[in-house]
């Protein structure tokens, strides 16, 4: 990573948040829903867009972006601060509804996660595409680095590497 600015949103991300567990299910699926939105481009774009992101889907709070209407719909298709491309947000609301089942099935979507691991990349894509939207092999793999389920995020030589790794209950 070319050295960056403290405050830097790309250094922010890199330092405190990419490969850190997420324990709260709202956040983790804001993190799926950046995700989503980030293919087909760079993710300092969806850094730079992400509190935009988080107003635009509800503070990522699962029922209500579940229980979202077509004006809710064209809304986010009409908001220029957010990626608007009808699959991502179909995709988003789709997961939602997905991750409702989900919660009244394990009792969170971190506890379904939970279930599921360890598992290897390649049966995390196979789960990830059969569960849910918009969810392809890099969606997958970027989302369970970035949530602390793969390994991956940093390398050992880098400084945030040992945090990472020692916030990581389930490290493989």
């Amino acid at each position: 990573m070319p050295t960056l600015a403290a405050d830097h949103v790309h250094r922010k991300y890199h330092d405190y948040a990419y490969g850190f567990p997420i324990e709260d299910d709202n956040e983790l699926f804001g993190r799926l829903i950046l995700e989503i939105n980030q293919a087909g481009l760079s993710w300092l774009t969806i850094l730079n867009k992400q509190d935009n992101f988080r107003e635009a889907y509800a503070g990522y709070d699962i029922n209500t972006i579940a229980h979202f209407t077509e004006e809710d719909r064209a809304r986010l298709l009409s908001d220029a601060g957010i990626i608007r491309n009808k699959l991502k947000v179909n995709a988003a609301i789709h997961n939602a509804n997905v991750i409702l089942g989900l919660q009244a099935g394990f009792g969170s979507f971190k506890a379904w996660l939970d279930h599921n691991h360890p598992l290897t990349k390649d049966e995390w894509v196979k789960l990830f595409k059969k569960t849910f939207k918009f969810t392809g092999g890099e969606i997958t793999n970027e989302f369970l680095m970035s949530s602390g389920y793969l390994p991956g995020a940093h390398d050992m030589g880098c400084p945030v590497y040992a945090k990472v790794v020692a916030s990581q209950p389930k490290w493989i």
